[in-house]
């Protein structure tokens, strides 16, 4: 398991301060956090991508999507948010292509504000895992390089029109949750653009609890 995955910053209503929370589909309706799955039992793996232009989020949309039959096998409901408006959001979902079903927008970040994912320049350019810039460079182009065939990919069908117009969100990063109910049983913050949560950790949490 990920050393960075934690549950401790977390309040225990976490899920309830996040019930009221309205995003949106990627179709356009106005949709309540507490209303994207089953709050008593269910189980759900919630991405928080980055920006709808970023490539790095095609990337992991990608992988969820390959990921999403097992899944659904499993009882787990798959909900991915991204960064601004519904219309970036149906880019992604047309072009990638990802089920719309399961793509929410979130062009204020609310959601993003309230679990405290890391946002800013440094973050979203660098890893900052060490203190040389040098190093943080060359550690972060390692990381996504790894990911190269994964990455080129993904962004077959890429278009930069799927950045948010309002540019301050190509600064947020996202993060990795599993809940069942309202218990919040994965927590991973992004430290950096395409620093994705391992998508085996996701499996092994939701394969450890039992559905109802």
């Amino acid at each position: 398991m990920d050393v960075r995955a934690s549950t401790s910053p977390f309040s225990p209503n976490i899920a309830d301060t996040l019930g009221d929370v309205n995003i949106f589909t990627a179709a356009g309706d106005p949709v309540f956090f507490k209303d994207l799955w089953d709050q008593s039992q269910g189980i759900a793996v919630v991405a928080l991508l980055r920006h709808f232009g970023c490539p790095c989020s095609w990337e992991l949309a990608s992988a969820l999507k390959e990921a999403k039959p097992k899944f659904d096998a499993a009882g787990v409901k798959l909900v991915a948010i991204g960064v601004g408006t519904p219309n970036k959001a149906r880019i992604l979902a047309d072009r990638l292509p990802f089920p719309m079903d399961c793509l929410y927008a979130d062009p204020e970040r609310k959601a993003y504000d309230i679990l405290g994912l890391y946002y800013g320049f440094g973050r979203t350019f660098f890893t900052p895992a060490i203190d040389d810039v040098s190093a943080l460079t060359l550690m972060h182009q390692a990381k996504v390089f790894s990911r190269f065939g994964a990455l080129q990919k993904a962004v077959k069908n890429y278009t930069i029109k799927a950045t948010p117009d309002d540019k301050s969100g190509v600064l947020q990063q996202g993060g990795m949750f599993v809940f069942k109910g309202k218990q919040l049983l994965y927590a991973r913050k992004d430290e950096g653009a395409g620093d994705h949560a391992p998508l085996d950790d996701i499996f092994d949490v939701c394969c450890k609890v039992p559905v109802a």
